[in-house]
């Protein structure tokens, strides 16, 4: 199959957005960059499909969330780690307050129900617009705003923020957060 080479170049630009994405949904980075390449394994398969010309990323991100959900089912038949007892060996501390913060955010963001997770990271994280988020997700944009907004303010309380307030403990953590979610 012929790619064209800004199709080729569009698809390498993604990897990262993809990875960030999948790493929001996994919270683990091996997994992530497992679903990462799964999820370009498939689209590459899958490539005689895809409509040149319309949006690649809202493609590969679909079948990024797509796969994550298909492998979340099959986990379902596999033990958990509920007390964390094998996560609790793997994690080290972090050696600095910036560290912890953004531990704290993921914990929070981990609270969320995933359908608010998944829109706040679209739209909050990897830049998509409500539209392609509603696109991705298949739902209407009115519902990815809802979600947002509800997953805002969630985080909001579960970090015990004041209105207008940023988190994090330096100037790269706080704008980090502010940027995408304040």
């Amino acid at each position: 199959m012929e790619v064209s080479e800004a199709l080729r170049q569009e698809l390498l630009s993604a990897i990262p957005n993809l990875r960030a994405f999948a790493v929001s949904l996994c919270g683990n980075g091996e997994r992530a960059d497992d679903l990462v390449q799964e999820t370009l394994m498939k689209a590459w398969a899958k490539f005689d499909t895809f409509q040149e010309g319309t949006n690649l990323r809202a493609w590969l991100f679909t079948i990024l969330r797509n796969e994550f959900y298909s492998q979340v089912r099959k986990k379902g038949r596999e033990v958990e780690d509920a007390e964390g007892a094998y996560a609790a060996r793997l994690a080290s501390q972090p050696a600095q307050t910036g560290h912890m913060d953004l531990r704290d955010f993921h914990t929070a963001l981990s609270q969320l129900p995933d359908d608010q997770r998944e829109a706040l990271i679209l739209v909050g994280a990897s830049g998509f617009s409500y539209e392609e988020a509603a696109e991705i997700c298949e739902c209407a944009v009115g519902t990815i705003k809802s979600r947002v907004s509800r997953a805002r303010t969630r985080l909001t309380e579960i970090l015990a923020l004041e209105e207008g307030e940023t988190y994090g403990a330096d100037p790269m953590s706080a704008t980090v957060i502010t940027r995408n979610f304040g």
